[in-house]
């Protein structure tokens, strides 16, 4: 993660503040959403690499993590591994397998998270300090090749998904919505889904999933990220060919 100034003549100051570590070789499970926190944090969520999985749970590497840091790059001191020799300070909560959607939930503030399972097992989450949401010891997906993948859905100390997906959506960017554009529509999470493809809703009632509802599979749209604009209207981002970004708006 790079900061720069924008001026006249373009980037000005650029800077590297982040960057995941060990540097690995891997074909995919990059992540990555940047999240700025209501405190002035920045959240910053990143994939396994793909093959190298199992260091989702190895709290001195940073793959599979979600971290926080300050807009300078440092770590805040409130992090809930600072001062403990063995785990990078960075990591905010761990065992995640690929996150690519991520937003402040708009009443509470805090993070809420959509990653990838392999066949199976896509969930919704929302990480906590220090928390570890089990990826690849525990998940309600299969391998690609039919074999299980870890111990089961359940283990003491880690995490259940607030909600999961089997088979999956493959889900990309994820926001909240809050406008009145869609009646009825507000306080649900929105999803882009790249297989099947499509927007999927999800109705929210005291922090879990009420009813799910599929929109837009007609387009045959790969959906990579979600957004509602200033007109209440929702934006959603296709990586198709033509890589449209498309406005939706009621009937």
């Amino acid at each position: 993660m790079a900061r720069a100034r924008v001026g006249a003549a373009g980037l000005d100051s650029l800077r590297v503040i982040y960057r995941q570590e060990p540097k690995v070789r891997g074909n995919g499970h990059f992540g990555s959403r940047i999240v700025f926190a209501i405190d002035g944090t920045i959240f910053i969520t990143q994939g396994d690499r793909f093959s190298h999985r199992d260091r989702a749970q190895d709290l001195s590497g940073l793959l599979g993590k979600v971290v926080r840091i300050n807009t300078d790059g440092t770590v805040p001191r409130d992090n809930p591994f600072v001062g403990r020799s063995d785990t990078r300070p960075e990591i905010w909560s761990y065992g995640h397998r690929n996150v690519q959607g991520a937003a402040l939930h708009p009443e509470s503030g805090k993070l809420w998270t959509i990653e990838h399972g392999a066949a199976g097992g896509d969930e919704l989450n929302h990480p906590e300090a220090g928390k570890n949401y089990g990826w690849p010891v525990i998940t309600y997906g299969i391998d690609y090749n039919g074999r299980s993948i870890g111990v089961g859905a359940e283990r003491e100390g880690m995490e259940q998904p607030v909600y999961y997906w089997d088979p999956v959506i493959a889900p990309g960017g994820l926001t909240f919505y809050t406008g009145t554009a869609f009646p009825g529509w507000k306080g649900s999470i929105l999803i882009g889904s790249l297989t099947p493809g499509g927007l999927v809703r999800l109705t929210m009632r005291d922090g879990t999933v009420a009813a799910e509802e599929r929109h837009l599979g007609e387009l045959r749209e790969r959906i990579r990220d979600v957004q509602q604009g200033p007109d209440d209207l929702i934006y959603v981002l296709t990586d198709n060919s033509n890589g449209r970004i498309l406005r939706i708006s009621p009937k």
